[in-house]
């Protein structure tokens, strides 16, 4: 086989010979020219992106936010590879990662985005940043003994447990052509053609997912490389656009599509499946924004009314459950350097308002939850 998108190569002799895919260079040949319905997803796309760009700007406690965002995109991400936990889970204080696999994947993955993010203001988009951030996203995890950070130097096959090279579902590049694939990925990463961002996203996903280059992690580092890329093309101004939740909600679509372009080369069947991501998830997302600014509206206005020497204490700890949704008195008072019956003092005040509601315990410890707050975050996971 010898189409648009790659070719079929035989490896080895014998008994122990197979075949992999050699994806070829992006971009395609022809290039994908996009038509009406194509042409009309990528304005609607661009609008809700633009749209999303515009209330970002606008949230309050904006880093706090986008790191609560971070969390709910490693944990679906995390989920579409069989990780078993929920986002009370990676939230509550009273769960040690160390003791919990599951919640141990989720923050590396949290580590990971992070470390990304902040390792583009120092280099560009290149295997170099993709294989330090898999090496964080690995550490001292599930996996971490097949070569965090370094790309795979023998053959991976995709299928069932069990499958091997002879029953395979897809059979990537060997390592030589790997090494030849990515470095052509990167070329394209950093090039200047005149693919619109959007399109140019969704192919460098695709390449990276049929490339493979690692062991282990390549579905949670390929969704990442679609925010990061879209932030380098300067398309995202900030990393509160993530695909997982919808490549989550159609995951069978997701694969087929992508086997499509090997099997037959249609790139644009792929395209207009990934645009289609874009503007549900730019919409979803701009939903979550303006439900977010208008519950934190609510509530600070719900503590305006409080005695002014406790209201530093009160908006410090406002800010807290903003990135901590779910507490317990005794690390919150350590956190925030307040003493334990002032702290369970302004809790009871909080909920009180009906900010905070008791909803666990943990030992003698009562736990209490953000819950209009996490409600609005626990949508699609």
């Amino acid at each position: 086989m010898n189409n648009r998108s790659g070719k079929i190569v035989k490896n080895l002799f014998g008994a122990e010979s197979y075949e992999s895919f050699y994806p070829h260079p992006l971009p395609p040949t022809p290039p994908v020219v996009p038509d009406e319905e194509m042409q009309e997803l990528l304005i609607n796309a661009h609008a809700k992106l633009s749209l999303l760009n515009g209330l970002s700007d606008r949230i309050p406690s904006k880093d706090l936010f986008i790191s609560m965002y971070v969390r709910k995109e490693a944990l679906v991400s995390s989920q579409m590879e069989g990780t078993q936990c929920t986002l009370d889970d990676i939230l509550n204080p009273t769960i040690d990662e160390n003791q919990n696999a599951d919640v141990s994947d989720v923050v590396n993955y949290v580590r990971a985005i992070q470390f990304a993010i902040r390792r583009m203001n120092d280099i560009p988009l290149c295997n170099r940043l993709i294989r330090e951030t898999h090496e964080v996203l690995m550490n001292s995890v599930r996996g971490c003994e097949k070569t965090p950070g370094e790309f795979r130097t023998s053959q991976n096959w995709i299928g069932g447990s069990g499958s091997t090279l002879r029953n395979a579902r897809y059979i990537p590049p060997n390592p030589d052509d790997m090494t030849e694939c990515m470095s052509d990925l990167e070329k394209y990463l950093n090039g200047a053609d005149k693919t619109d961002a959007l399109i140019k996203a969704a192919l460098i996903h695709y390449q990276f997912e049929t490339i493979h280059p690692f062991l282990d992690g390549n579905g949670r580092v390929g969704r990442l490389l679609i925010t990061l890329y879209l932030m380098q093309a300067n398309v995202l101004y900030s990393p509160i656009l993530y695909l997982s939740c919808f490549l989550k909600s159609n995951q069978l679509e997701y694969y087929d599509r992508m086997s499509e372009v090997r099997r037959s080369g249609n790139y644009e069947q792929w395209v207009k499946f990934f645009l289609r991501g874009f503007v549900e998830t730019a919409e979803d997302a701009a939903v979550t924004v303006q439900k977010l600014v208008a519950l934190h509206t609510k509530n600070e206005q719900a503590l305006g009314n409080t005695p002014t020497r406790s209201k530093a204490n009160l908006t410090a700890l406002f800010s807290y459950l903003e990135q901590h949704p779910i507490i317990e008195t005794a690390k919150t008072a350590a956190d925030l350097s307040c003493s334990r019956n002032g702290m369970a003092k302004y809790i009871a005040l909080f909920c009180e308002k009906g900010i905070l509601k008791p909803t666990g315990k943990s030992g003698k410890a009562v736990v209490y939850s953000y819950e209009e707050y996490l409600d609005i975050l626990r949508k699609d996971t």
